[in-house]
């Protein structure tokens, strides 16, 4: 089922007041309960914010209810962003593996997604366990196959809470990584052992009196490139102790995937997929229009 339409705004407006009347007689519980579960969709994209700013033009609908399956997922913390026959689009929930390691094996999102849902789940890439947000699975080998020789492609964005301010404000980090034998990443001569090439490119979206929120687009994949890239400009991702933090505001690791653009694997045609920003993020930077 189609998302429901609803009339623009006319005038700028937070979300949660405009939705109040747009909806009425809907009461305010039910409608606060259609953003908490992500049903909300603003210019396409889920947004669970009461005070999501709205201006003219911009378009929202009311997405349908959950299938049986989606609930079963909501249940671990996993909402379906985006589906087809090919392919299925996760929001993983910070804490949760993406597969199975020799000390968990069913608490994965691999295993919750193979469990749940009527289609065999097969991995195209994956997510740190601490590190939120949009997570791609192929319904067959030969998808996964296809996505994989095009992934280079794929555009990733992330959103960083970090501790601290880049310098500058908006750049590139083009260095090479490597990880040594106690599993930390770090920067390395081209030269090096197992040095492997990683490019972010980055820049400041807000500030909140000693944190930054950084919007991150990465050219490659490597471990923990990320962390580490942020780390290096000074600015360490909240919640990471292995790089170089105590500070954790929100109580988890500040790194969330919040946007995948990615080739169709049968039609070619660019696909975007979009996570909301956890709400335990936003609190820390409630002026942020991501």
């Amino acid at each position: 089922m189609k998302p429901r339409e609803l009339p623009p705004p006319v005038v700028p407006t937070p979300l949660l007041p405009w939705l109040l009347t747009a909806l009425h007689p809907m009461n305010r519980t039910r409608v606060k309960e259609l953003l908490r579960s992500g049903r909300v969709l603003v210019n396409g994209t889920s947004t669970t914010r009461h005070d999501h700013p709205l201006t003219p033009g911009h378009r929202v609908a009311i997405g349908a209810e959950p299938s049986l399956e989606a609930a079963a997922l909501a249940k671990h913390g996993i909402a379906v962003l985006s589906e087809d026959a090919h392919y299925v689009a996760i929001d993983k929930p910070s804490g949760l593996l993406t597969v199975a390691t020799d000390g968990e094996k069913t608490a994965t999102a691999f295993a919750l997604l193979h469990a749940h849902h009527r289609d065999r789940p097969f991995v195209v890439h994956r997510l740190d366990r601490d590190t939120s947000g949009v997570l791609l699975f192929a319904k067959s080998p030969g998808v996964r196959d296809r996505l994989q020789e095009t992934w280079d492609s794929a555009e990733k964005t992330y959103l960083a809470a970090v501790d601290g301010v880049p310098g500058p404000p908006d750049g590139t980090v083009d260095n090479f990584l490597a990880e040594g034998k106690d599993l930390k990443v770090r920067a390395v001569r081209e030269s090096a052992e197992h040095a492997k090439r990683a490019v972010s490119r980055y820049r400041v979206v807000s500030r909140a009196g000693r944190l930054s929120l950084v919007e991150v687009r990465i050219e490659t994949g490597r471990k923990h490139q990320i962390r580490v890239h942020l780390a290096g400009l000074g600015c360490p991702v909240i919640g990471d102790r292995l790089y170089g933090t105590g500070a954790n505001p929100a109580g988890r690791l500040g790194l969330h995937a919040r946007r995948l653009a990615f080739d169709h694997p049968a039609t070619g045609e660019r696909v975007t997929v979009a996570a909301a920003f956890p709400a335990g993020l936003q609190k820390l930077f409630p002026q942020a229009d991501v």
